[in-house]
C-alpha cells in the first residue's frame, strides 16, 4: 500500500482487483470495470482509493446527477473537458462531432456512434502522453447519451493505456447498456469486518447482541454501519430497544439523513435544498442563488458540522442519498423557490437550457414564456444530437403550455422527438394528449403517422401495414410527398410480412395508385414496386431498372431498401454493390453511422455473391459492432446465408432455425423465405439434395421480392440431383421469366437451369454460357458453382481431362473464399477423375477475425486512422494489432501483408 492511500475495511480483494487493473494500464493496455452494488456499499470509497493510487497519472472525473439526467452529453462533457485541448489532433469530422455535441459550435447534429469514435480517439490522444484514468460515479444517473457513449467506448478500448472505471447502483438503468463490460459486484462486508467498522464509530461498549443485530440488519453495508448508529440513543445502543428499524436499507439511510437535515436551522435547510437541485456542483452559482434568497455564509457551518456537505469551488454531498433526502423532504413551495433562485442566477446566454429547466420546475401552473424557452432548448438539444433530451424538453413544454392548440402542437413534436430517440413507447400517450386539443387536418394526419410509425418499430410486418396506409391516406392531399414516403414504408412492411401478409401487398398497391405522382426518389420506386405486386415481376422489371437509373449519387440513405431490393430483383449485382458501397462510404464520411446497421448486411450479401467472403464477414462484424453500440438486435439473415455457404452444418442450422422462429413469432414471412433459401444453399453444398429440395420448395411457395429468384436457382440444382424433374421444371420456367431482366445474374441462372434440366445436347453450351455470364457480372461464387456443375457433368460424360480444368478452378475459388462444403464437393469430384487433392484450410488461421480484418484494410492502403474509424477502434489499438499481425506472419511492413496472408 502506497503511503497516503486509504485502507478500506474488508475490501482487500476489491482493492487488489483495482490495483491489478492499474498495473495493466501502466503497462500499456486499456481496462474497463463497472463497480456495481447497492447504495452505501462502498463503490465511491473504492473509486476514491483508486483515484489516490492513480494520482501520478492523468485523472478525469464525472458523476451522474439525477437532476441532470435530461441534459444530453452533460456528464460526458464534464469528463472530457480537461482533454479538449487535444481535440485538434482528431480527424476533422470527429472534431466537429464533439464540438457540436458539446455545444461549442453550431452544425449538423452528429450521430451517436460518431461521437463515440471521437471520444475514443480523444482518450487515446490524451493517453499518448501518459496513462489516462477516467472515473465516473453514479452512472445510473448519467444522461442517456453519455451513458451510451461511455458503454460504446468501454467496449472498444484495447491498447491505449486508458482505465475507465464506473460505479452504478444494482438497481441502476445502465446494466443493459453496460452488458458485456467487466463487472465487479460489491456485497456486504463479512461479519468480522462489519463488526470492526461498526466498532470504529460506536461511542463506547455495546451489548454484543445489539451489535450483532445491527450487523445483521445492515447486511454489512458500510455506509449503514457508519451512519445508522448515529440515529440510536444510548439506551437503544445499550439495550436494543427500538433499534435500526425495518424497510429497504437505502430508504432507512435516507430517512436517517432526513432526520439530520430536519434538525438543522431553516436557512441551512434552504441552502441544502438549493445545492440538491443544482445539478453540477457549481459553487459560485450556488452562492449567487443563495444571495437572491437572502441566505448568508453563516448557514454553511451547521451543514458541514453535520457531515452532510462540503462547500468550495465545487459542492459535494457526503453521499447521493443525502441529496435525495434533502429533495424529497422539501415541500413543493420550497422546492419551487430553490429552482426559481437558480433560474435567476443562471446566465441566460451561457446556459439557456438549465435556466429553462429550472424555470419549468419553478412554475406553479401553465406558463407560455417558460414553455417557449423549453422549446428553444429542445431545438438546441436536437442541434447537438440529443434527441432524448429534446423529447423531454418538449414534453415538459407541452405540459406547461396554456393554449390548447399550442399544447397539442408541442405534444406532437414531443412524440416525434421520442420516436426519433428510439423511445417509441412514449409516442401513444403523447399523441393521445395532443388529440385532446384542437388539431388541424395536417396535425391529425401527423398524429396518425406517428402512431403508425411507433407501432411499426415493434411490429415490422403485417401489423404495421394498415396503420401506415391510413396515415398515408390522411396525408394524401396535405403533403403528397410525405404520403408517398409513408406508403413506401407500408410496402416495406408488407414485403417483410411476405407469406404471412394476408394480401398486404395488394392493399398497399391499391393505396399507392390513389396517390398523386411526384418526382422524388420515392416516386421512382413506388410505381415499380406496385407493378411488381399487381402485374407480376416480368411487367415490373423495366420500371425497376428505370428507377435504379434515376437514383442520384447523393440520394438519401432512406432510399437504400427499395433500391437494394430493386437491384436484387433485377439480378444487377453491380448496382447492388454500388448502392451499398455508396451508402456505407457516405455514412462513414459524414458520420451518419445509424445508416450502417441497415447498409452493412446488404453490403455483406452483395460481397458474398461476388465471392468476396472475407470482406463480407468484415462487413457483418462491423454491422454487429454498430448494432450492439446502438442497442439494436443483430441481424441474422445475411449471417445465416454466409454461414450456409461456408458449409458448417450445425452453426448454420442454429442460425437458420433462430431466424425461422423469429419469422414465425413476429409474422415476418420474409425471414421464413430467407431461412428456406439458406437451408437449400447449405444442403446443396453438403450434397444433401432431398433436404435441399424440400427447403427450396418451401421457399418458393410465396414470391418474395428478390429471394424467390435465388431460391429457384437452388431448387433446380437440388431437384435434378434428387430425382424431382417436375419441381426442377417449375423452377426453370420461373427463371425463364427472370431472364427477361437481361442481367448477367438472371441470364446465368437460366443457363444453369437449362443445362441441368433442359435438353442434354445443349448442356455443354449452356454451362459455358453460365460461366461467362456469372464471371462477366462479377458473381464469383455463382461462377465457381457453375464451374463445379460443369465439371461434374463433364466427369459423368467421361471427359475427365476437361472436367479437371473446371473442377480445379472451382476448388481453388471455393477454397480462397472459405466456402468449405462446396470446396469439398469439388475435391471429391477431382478425386473421382483420378487427381489427388489435399484438403486446404482457407485464409490465415493464425490471425483472429479482427486481426484479419485489420490486415486486409492495411494491405489495401488504408492508414491507421481510417482503419480505426471504420472498425471503431483507436489508431493506437490498430497499430497494436498490426504489430501482432506482423509477428504472427513473420513480416515487418504493410507491403508484405498481401504476400503473407490471403487478403482477398
Amino acid at each position: 500500500m502506497e503511503r497516503g492511500t486509504r485502507q478500506l475495511v474488508g475490501r482487500e480483494m476489491e482493492s487488489e482487483v483495482l490495483d491489478g487493473l492499474l498495473r495493466e494500464v501502466q503497462d500499456g493496455r486499456s481496462r474497463v470495470l463497472v463497480l456495481r452494488g447497492e447504495a452505501g456499499i462502498g463503490k465511491t470509497a473504492l473509486l476514491e482509493r483508486f483515484a489516490e493510487r492513480a494520482a501520478r497519472m492523468q485523472v478525469v472525473r464525472a458523476a451522474g446527477v439525477e437532476a441532470e439526467s435530461e441534459f444530453a452529453y452533460s456528464a460526458l462533457q464534464r469528463l472530457c473537458a480537461p482533454l479538449l485541448p487535444r481535440l485538434d489532433r482528431l480527424p476533422e469530422v470527429q472534431q466537429e462531432a464533439l464540438r457540436v455535441a458539446f455545444g461549442l459550435s453550431a452544425g449538423k447534429a452528429p450521430e451517436m456512434l460518431l461521437v463515440g469514435v471521437a471520444v475514443l480517439g480523444l482518450f487515446a490522444e490524451a493517453a499518448a502522453a501518459s496513462p489516462l484514468v477516467c472515473l465516473v460515479d453514479d452512472a445510473q444517473w448519467l444522461d442517456l447519451m453519455s451513458l451510451r457513449i461511455l458503454a460504446f467506448v468501454g467496449r472498444r478500448l484495447d491498447a491505449e493505456s486508458v482505465a475507465l472505471v464506473l460505479t452504478e447502483r444494482s438497481t441502476g438503468g445502465g446494466a443493459e447498456e453496460f452488458a458485456g463490460l467487466p463487472v465487479l459486484s460489491l456485497r456486504g462486508l463479512a461479519d468480522a469486518d462489519a463488526r470492526t467498522l461498526l466498532d470504529s464509530v460506536l461511542p463506547g461498549p455495546v451489548d454484543a447482541r445489539v451489535r450483532d443485530r445491527i450487523v445483521a440488519e445492515t447486511g454489512g453495508n458500510p455506509l449503514a454501519l457508519l451512519e445508522l448508529p448515529r440515529d440510536l440513543s444510548p439506551a437503544e445502543l445499550a439495550f436494543g430497544f427500538a433499534g435500526p428499524g425495518t424497510g429497504p436499507l437505502a430508504t432507512r439511510l435516507e430517512d436517517g439523513f432526513r432526520l439530520r437535515v430536519d434538525a438543522l436551522p431553516e436557512d441551512t435547510r434552504a441552502l441544502l435544498l438549493v445545492a440538491a437541485v443544482e445539478p453540477v456542483g457549481d459553487g459560485p452559482l450556488l452562492w449567487h442563488a443563495l444571495r437572491l434568497l437572502g441566505i448568508g455564509l453563516e448557514a454553511v457551518a451547521p451543514a458541514e458540522a453535520a457531515g452532510l456537505i462540503t462547500l468550495g469551488a465545487t459542492v459535494r454531498f457526503r453521499h447521493p442519498l443525502v441529496r435525495s433526502a434533502v429533495r424529497r423532504g422539501a415541500d413543493a413551495a420550497d422546492l419551487r423557490a430553490a429552482h426559481r433562485a437558480l433560474a435567476e442566477a443562471t446566465d441566460a446566454e451561457r446556459d439557456p437550457d438549465r435556466r429553462a429547466w429550472h424555470r419549468a420546475h419553478a412554475a406553479v401552473g401553465p406558463d407560455e414564456d417558460v414553455a417557449a424557452a423549453l422549446e428553444r432548448s429542445a431545438d438546441l438539444a436536437l442541434a447537438r444530437g440529443g434527441r432524448a433530451a429534446a423529447a423531454c424538453f418538449l414534453e415538459r413544454a407541452a405540459a406547461l403550455t396554456p393554449a390548447p392548440g399550442e399544447r397539442a402542437r408541442r405534444a406532437l413534436a414531443a412524440a416525434g422527438a421520442h420516436l426519433a430517440a428510439g423511445a417509441a413507447a412514449r409516442v401513444p400517450d403523447l399523441v393521445a394528449a395532443a388529440e385532446l386539443g384542437p388539431l388541424d387536418r395536417r396535425q391529425q394526419a401527423d398524429a396518425h403517422r406517428l402512431r403508425a410509425e411507433a407501432a411499426a418499430t415493434t411490429d415490422q410486418g403485417l401489423g404495421a401495414v394498415l396503420p401506415l396506409l391510413d396515415a398515408a391516406a390522411r396525408l394524401r392531399d396535405l403533403d403528397p410527398a410525405a404520403a408517398r414516403k409513408t406508403c413506401l414504408a407500408a410496402f416495406g412492411a408488407a414485403v417483410w410480412a411476405g407469406r404471412h401478409g394476408d394480401g398486404g401487398l395488394r392493399r398497399v398497391a391499391d393505396a399507392a395508385r390513389d396517390l398523386p405522382p411526384g418526382d422524388d426518389t420515392t416516386d421512382a420506386f413506388l410505381p415499380a414496386l406496385v407493378t411488381w405486386a399487381t402485374d407480376g415481376p416480368a411487367a415490373a422489371l423495366p420500371l425497376l431498372a428505370r428507377a435504379l437509373r434515376t437514383l442520384s449519387a447523393d440520394a438519401d440513405p432512406s432510399a437504400l431498401w427499395p433500391a437494394a431490393h430493386a437491384a436484387v430483383e433485377l439480378g444487377d449485382l453491380t448496382a447492388w454493390s454500388d448502392i451499398t458501397d455508396r451508402v456505407v462510404r457516405s455514412a462513414r464520411t459524414t458520420g451518419a453511422l445509424s445508416a450502417l446497421s441497415t447498409a452493412l448486411p446488404h453490403r455483406a450479401a452483395a460481397l458474398g455473391h461476388a465471392g468476396r467472403f472475407p470482406e463480407a464477414w468484415d462487413a457483418l462484424a462491423e454491422a454487429s459492432t454498430v448494432e450492439g453500440a446502438a442497442g439494436a438486435a443483430a441481424r441474422t439473415a445475411t449471417t445465416a446465408l454466409l454461414t450456409a455457404y461456408r458449409g458448417r452444418e450445425r452453426p448454420a442450422l442454429e442460425l437458420i432455425q433462430a431466424m425461422e422462429r423469429d419469422g414465425g413469432r413476429r409474422g415476418l414471412g420474409r425471414l421464413t423465405a430467407m431461412g428456406a433459401c439458406a437451408r437449400a444453399v447449405l444442403h446443396n453444398g453438403l450434397g444433401n439434395y432431398p433436404q435441399a429440395t424440400e427447403a427450396a420448395l418451401r421457399g418458393v411457395e410465396h414470391r418474395d421480392l428478390g429471394v424467390h429468384n435465388w431460391t429457384c436457382l437452388e431448387l433446380v440444382e437440388a431437384a435434378v440431383r434428387a430425382g424431382e424433374p417436375g419441381a426442377a421444371a417449375v423452377a426453370r420456367e420461373r427463371l425463364t421469366g427472370w431472364a427477361a431482366a437481361g442481367t448477367p445474374w438472371a441470364l446465368g441462372a437460366l443457363a444453369v437451369a437449362d443445362a441441368l434440366a433442359g435438353p442434354s445436347e445443349r448442356a455443354e453450351d449452356r454451362y459455358r454460357e453460365a460461366v461467362g455470364h456469372f464471371g462477366g457480372g462479377g458473381l464469383g461464387v455463382l461462377e465457381a458453382r457453375a464451374r463445379l456443375l460443369f465439371g461434374e457433368w463433364l466427369r459423368r460424360e467421361n471427359r475427365r481431362a476437361r472436367a479437371r480444368d473446371e473442377l480445379r478452378a472451382a476448388h481453388g475459388a471455393f477454397t480462397a473464399m472459405g466456402v468449405e462444403a462446396f470446396a469439398e464437393r469439388a475435391r471429391r469430384e477431382l478425386l473421382a477423375t483420378g487427381e489427388t487433392v489435399r484438403r486446404r484450410v482457407p485464409g490465415a488461421p493464425v490471425l483472429t477475425p479482427q486481426e484479419a480484418q485489420i490486415a486486409r484494410l492495411a494491405a489495401t492502403g488504408h492508414p491507421n486512422a481510417e482503419i480505426g474509424a471504420q472498425l471503431f477502434l483507436s489508431p493506437r489499438t490498430v497499430e497494436w494489432h498490426l504489430r501482432k499481425v506482423f509477428a504472427k506472419l513473420g513480416i515487418s511492413s504493410r507491403r508484405e501483408i498481401e504476400g503473407a496472408f490471403a487478403v482477398r
